[in-house]
């Protein structure tokens, strides 16, 4: 990287985090600091305070992220101390423990030694989540078992030497790599995830389907960006909207695509499109999901209060003179998305930092490039 650029980005970044922490006395200082620090070693150390707001701002700034409205709450956990794949291991164990809570769960952020901009590589959670279940693919019935989206990671796990039961919801190992160094596989303990089981207020055979789904969705393999600090490991967590595991996680037809058997099970017609039977079998998916979460006490939150809370979160930063961005096509829900207040506002899609980012990977291709659609 750039010296002459680590040193912009560091003083947009400190002046902004100074200010806004009203602490614009010591600024002139610590960018001094940090310049020195530059011109020595090629880089600088966030205190514990910058690392604290800078995550928050990352929040704050997620174009894509429909919750931020409680992005101060956010618990940042200062793991960058912390330099082998087991000890990695148990802080994401442990985060994993926190943000959990019973149910009642935390958003949380754990954060570990930066990539040195010398080097080509930092640590890595080679994961999408740090809770996934596996996807298969069988070449008799040309369908798939569990999550197709997981297709590849599941390949890669297995040709490390991973073996699983085969079934609709195996609980993907976890791979941490460290920089230039081989990817080791964990396996998370069961007792450390928290799954709920679905059912329906309706519909006493929804049971029978025997789905389920995790409770805490750990992002894992983006990259924390901060005054030019790039944080390669910096898994963090808020708690599910309804329609991510509903609409998406179960309903898309490159993931598990359960409506035609939801559809079938409701006794619907399915052979046209202008019976509504998609739309039918949708809105009944995410009714269970809401109900069994609720029912077993872990915290989700429906795609018409989350609409709310984006518009209160969008009315506070405006009082505070400050503009919010975002991605219109990922803050609008997937489903009755013109029955929310987002769906008749527009923002600018700008890039702001502190952000989360994309990293390169090649374990992964996207769900289309696999052989067929899924099969429950």
């Amino acid at each position: 990287m750039n010296p002459d650029y680590l040193k912009q980005e560091a003083i947009e970044f400190l002046t902004q985090t100074y200010t806004e922490l009203a602490l614009e006395a010591d600024l002139p200082t610590r960018i001094n600091q940090v310049i020195d620090e530059i011109n020595i070693s090629g880089t600088y150390i966030h205190t514990f305070e910058e690392l604290d707001y800078g995550a928050k701002l990352a929040w704050r700034n997620s174009n894509r992220c429909i919750g931020r409205l409680y992005w101060k709450s956010l618990k940042v956990r200062d793991m960058r101390h912390i330099q082998t794949e087991e000890d990695i291991f148990t802080a994401l164990l442990e985060h994993l423990d926190y943000a959990t809570n019973d149910g009642n769960i935390r958003s949380v952020i754990s954060i570990f030694s930066p990539k040195h901009p010398s080097l080509t590589a930092g640590i890595r959670i080679l994961n999408h989540q740090l809770v996934r279940y596996a996807g298969y693919y069988s070449t008799d019935t040309h369908t798939y078992i569990g999550d197709p989206a997981q297709y590849e990671f599941t390949k890669k796990c297995q040709q490390l030497g991973w073996q699983s039961s085969h079934t609709h919801f195996d609980i993907l190992p976890l791979l941490i790599q460290l920089p230039h160094g081989e990817a080791r596989m964990f396996t998370i303990p069961s007792e450390k995830i928290k799954e709920v089981t679905l059912s329906h207020p309706d519909y006493e055979w929804f049971t029978d389907l025997q789905l389920r789904w995790y409770a805490v969705p750990v992002i894992s393999n983006m990259k924390l960006e901060i005054g030019g600090i790039e944080y390669t490991a910096a898994p963090f967590n808020g708690w599910y909207m309804g329609t991510e595991i509903g609409a998406r996680n179960l309903g898309d037809t490159q993931r598990y695509n359960l409506l035609p058997m939801i559809a079938h099970k409701m006794g619907l017609s399915t052979s046209a499109n202008h019976t509504l039977w998609k739309d039918r079998a949708l809105v009944e998916l995410n009714i269970a999901v809401l109900h069994s979460y609720q029912q077993a006490g872990v915290k989700i939150v429906d795609h018409h209060t989350a609409s709310d809370q984006f518009i209160t979160h969008t009315s506070l930063e405006t009082k505070n003179q400050r503009e919010v961005v975002a991605d219109w096509a990922w803050i609008v829900p997937p489903i009755s998305g013109s029955a929310t207040e987002v769906f008749h506002r527009a923002w600018k899609n700008t890039m702001c930092k502190p952000n989360f980012l994309t990293q390169d990977d090649t374990l992964f291709t996207s769900a289309k490039t696999c052989p067929r659609e899924s099969s429950y």
